[in-house]
């Protein structure tokens, strides 16, 4: 398989992670995008611009690149410079449970991390080794689940250990949230942005500039997006691409091939596998 091939790896008796990586990083190029899970990554070599929410930064190898649920964010090659990663895909209500056992005072819904890296050593090196651990044919469903578990239990500690008071993300604004919240719910729909303004009882100009500053994206982005993310879910049901596209809201294959590749750096049918 060509380096410049992403690999992805996911098991149906461990449906709450999912693994990607490639070697060679050099043609993969990302748009500014979200998930609806938790991400956590690590540079294994080379550098490349890392862009998170509003900030944007030069990261190498070691360091280890962190994406709360729905926050924009892109990692791309510098000047055609070879770099590689491995990236974890993680469900938020798992992980949730996760941050419960850790902190009675934890309500039971993921409470977002607020460093959006780290160059802990010792993250950097556990994360490579849950890597080989999930990949590892030979290791049976119980063992990788107790690597994830061990891993994020490490994970946790690290990112907490020295802000005891730190401040959660604040709420969202009721109509803004109301806005998304429809969005999601329809994104498989020919929505208007029309519809989207009643719903939320905002107009036109406020909920796109509103929307923009809240969310990292324009209301018609974040539709896409969630369009992606719904592809996502269907391909990894084994759904055909191209009834995938059209479940998912698009006009057809090919819509859906050139907005996943920019979406995830990947074809759909790299990512179905």
């Amino acid at each position: 398989m060509s380096l410049t091939v992403p690999t992805f790896w996911r098991a149906a008796a461990l449906p709450f992670i999912e693994a990607r990586s490639i070697l060679d990083g050099r043609k993969v190029c990302y748009a500014r995008h979200a998930h609806a899970h938790f991400s956590i990554g690590a540079i294994t070599s080379g550098q490349c611009t890392y862009i998170s929410g509003d900030q944007q930064q030069v990261i190498s190898e070691g360091c280890v690149v962190l994406m709360n649920p729905q926050v924009v964010h892109a990692c791309n090659p510098i000047d055609g410079e070879p770099w590689s990663y491995r990236m974890f895909y993680v469900d938020c209500q798992w992980l949730a449970a996760i941050q419960a056992q850790l902190d009675s005072s934890a309500a039971h819904c993921f409470q977002p991390y607020k460093p959006i890296l780290t160059h802990s050593q010792q993250l950097f090196s556990a994360l490579n080794q849950l890597y080989m651990q999930l990949t590892d044919a030979a290791l049976s469903t119980a063992q990788k689940h107790t690597a994830a578990e061990q891993f994020f239990v490490q994970m946790h500690g690290e990112l907490t250990a020295n802000e005891p008071d730190a401040e959660l993300t604040s709420a969202v604004h009721a109509k803004l949230q109301c806005a998304a919240d429809y969005i999601q719910a329809h994104c498989a729909e020919p929505l208007s942005l029309e519809q989207i303004c009643a719903v939320a009882g905002l107009s036109r100009s406020y909920l796109i500039r509103a929307f923009a500053q809240h969310f990292g994206m324009t209301p018609h982005a974040y539709l896409t997006n969630q369009r992606v993310q719904l592809a996502q879910r269907l391909l990894q049901r084994g759904e055909v691409i191209a009834e995938a596209a059209l479940a998912a809201g698009f006009a057809d294959q090919a819509h859906l091939q050139r907005t996943f590749k920019q979406h995830l750096a990947a074809t759909p049918g790299q990512y179905r596998g």
